[in-house]
């Protein structure tokens, strides 16, 4: 059998007593040796220095009447038991500085004593085991009750508790679900994904970052996040969110940041920003690979010190929120490129979740139509359902290689909505799902050759900066750009550009033709050749 060795603090009035009668008062330290069922064999009693005749009084009381149990008087340093800093230090010096032989012995730790804040002290180094120990917990004797009164042993390893790590694992799944927004999906990476942002969410506060095509629903699941954090008393403050593509110039630095009046023109008053508005609560930065690079310096600043100078400000402002960012860029790309700062990256990445497509989730896509069937009927206040015919007809659809879904949730949500809106009945029709099947279709195809035409474009402009070319412009741009990815220098995609025209020329000087009807558009001849 294995020793049994205590530890635990004197109490300097519960412990107290010298005269005949102190045989009449529960004591717990003495009463923790009293049990007839439970024998210690050592016990290590921690005493400040100006009790130390109280010490060896209660020392001599347990050697009466517990003849198997060996006192060690131990003296700590410990000024002020109330100051949680020192009391945690001395408290972890001990355990530190001393011999456990766990194959030997088994440690209780004696929580009864000492002040509040050392209860504490010695229940937290309990927990993280640095005393390799259950917790001893002595109690007065019952109205009537004859001493020493009784004791319980607690184990802080949960995972023992069939009850409380059942209660932990039903939390976990209301959590997730939650995430989910009650959906029952199937798709296994994706269900594993979620319960590891769960977990994230519940045992961190480092920044999360949620990558994916767009419309996989990173804005909504950001949200989620924070209506999950703050249901269960993590965060108090805001959701805050800003798309960073909108942000632009002194504009972005201003809307994060804040400003000072006079700081621009227009400035006329003050500004707190984003960062300001999210303390204590969750800012969340969607498409943070369009931040500019001041705003990407200013960022980082904040993220590690909560600490930022608002635009035109000599004074610094402190905010202490959560970060999740979202992107659909591939900022590893981004870094070896140059248009995202590495630090900033490494800082932002510590919890990264990718999260897939609907193409990549085609077992979701029903109970995903069913959720947003039953949420278009909440806001318009009338139930839309499917006949049974027209129901097979859409999911075949959904389910098969024709249904592109580029847009993922949005265009299945875009889709529900026409159906809903046409059925005035409240039932959506095989001739309602046949239409909205081609228009699905035409929107496709639209898209796609949308996107041939400015697959250079977007390697050069922010979506935002796009919007503001005209279409021709846009393809005239793309063809030109095109020309240039395929030619070895800028002379080759000169002669192929102005073939005609030159011919005309008496003196020709095709490569800065070509250089300055780039420059139009802040595009250098360097950046086409690195970006080939």
């Amino acid at each position: 059998m294995k020793k049994i060795v205590s530890i635990g603090l004197l109490g300097p009035t519960l412990d107290a007593g010298k005269g005949k009668r102190r045989w009449d008062r529960w004591r717990p330290t003495v009463a923790a040796c009293q049990q007839d069922d439970l024998i210690i064999h050592r016990f290590e009693l921690l005493y400040q220095p100006a009790f130390a005749d109280l010490a060896a009084w209660v020392m001599k009381d347990i050697q009466q009447i517990s003849p198997e149990t060996t006192v060690n008087l131990v003296l700590i340093d410990l000024e002020n038991p109330w100051d949680i800093e020192e009391t945690y230090g001395v408290l972890h010096d001990f355990a530190n500085a001393y011999t456990f032989k766990p194959e030997q012995e088994d440690y209780l730790i004696h929580i009864t004593t000492g002040t509040h804040v050392a209860q504490i002290c010695l229940f937290l180094l309990t927990e993280a085991h640095y005393f390799p120990a259950k917790l001893l917990q002595t109690s007065p004797p019952n109205k009537g009750g004859s001493l020493p009164g009784r004791y319980s042993l607690i184990d802080l390893d949960l995972s023992k508790y069939d009850q409380i790590a059942q209660r932990f694992e039903v939390e976990q799944a209301a959590g997730t679900q939650f995430l989910k927004a009650g959906i029952d999906t199937h798709n296994a990476a994706f269900n594993q994904l979620i319960d590891e942002i769960e977990y994230v969410a519940m045992h961190s506060t480092a920044p999360i970052l949620l990558t994916g095509p767009t419309g996989a629903g990173k804005t909504h699941l950001a949200r989620r996040v924070y209506e999950l954090k703050k249901s269960r008393r993590q965060i108090d403050g805001p959701f805050v969110e800003v798309n960073c593509a909108t942000l632009q110039g002194e504009g972005a630095m201003s809307t994060l940041f804040g400003h000072t009046k006079g700081a621009f023109t227009g400035a006329s008053k003050d500004r707190a920003g984003l960062l300001r508005r999210a303390h204590h609560g969750m800012l969340f930065l969607d498409e943070v690979g369009e931040l500019g690079a001041d705003e990407q310096t200013m960022l980082l600043r904040a993220i590690e010190e909560k600490r930022f100078f608002p635009l035109g400000s000599d004074e610094e402002r402190t905010s202490d929120f959560q970060l999740l960012t979202g992107t659909n860029r591939d900022l590893y790309h981004a870094v070896e490129q140059g248009q995202f700062r590495e630090d900033l990256f490494a800082r932002i990445n510590l919890w990264h979740f990718r999260l897939p497509s609907l193409k990549e989730r085609r077992e979701d896509i029903v109970p995903n139509l069913h959720y947003e069937l039953n949420r278009f009927g909440q806001d318009n206040h009338h139930r839309i359902t499917f006949n049974k015919e027209a129901e097979a007809a859409y999911v075949r659809f959904a389910l098969s290689t024709d249904a592109v879904w580029s847009a993922n949730f949005r265009d299945l949500s875009a889709s529900v909505t026409r159906m809903g809106t046409f059925a005035s009945s409240g039932r959506i029709s095989t001739e309602l799902v046949k239409h909205e099947i081609a228009r699905l279709n035409a929107h496709w195809q639209g898209s796609a050759q949308q996107t041939q035409t400015t697959r250079y474009l977007a390697t050069f402009f922010t979506a935002t900066a796009l919007a503001e070319l005209d279409y021709i412009e846009q393809i005239q741009l793309e063809a030109v750009l095109a020309t240039c990815m395929r030619s070895k220098n800028v002379s080759e995609a000169s002669r192929s550009l102005f073939n005609v025209s030159r011919t005309h020329k008496k003196s020709t000087n095709d490569a800065d033709r070509l250089r300055k009807y780039l420059a139009k558009y802040n595009i250098t001849w360097q950046q086409i050749r690195e970006q080939k």
